[in-house]
């Protein structure tokens, strides 16, 4: 999820919410009506990153065990 965002683990939660809306305004699938299906993909996974990387307790099982936690 760190790659998928472009961040590192050290990343904080305003660094975490920056490269989230950064990115969701560029994959968002009504700025993308050429692809929608392949935006709207990849803004569910975008949507997922930032789920689980936003929220402290899912975020620490996340760096402990991986997408599996």
């Amino acid at each position: 999820f760190y790659n998928i965002l472009g961040l590192d683990r050290s990343a904080g939660a305003k660094e975490i919410r920056q490269a989230y809306r950064k990115l969701a305004i560029l994959a968002h699938p009504d700025r993308n009506q050429h692809n929608v299906e392949e935006a709207t993909a990849k803004f569910q996974i975008l949507q997922k990153a930032y789920e689980v990387l936003s929220d402290p307790s899912k975020k620490s099982l996340y760096d402990i065990s991986g997408e599996t936690g």
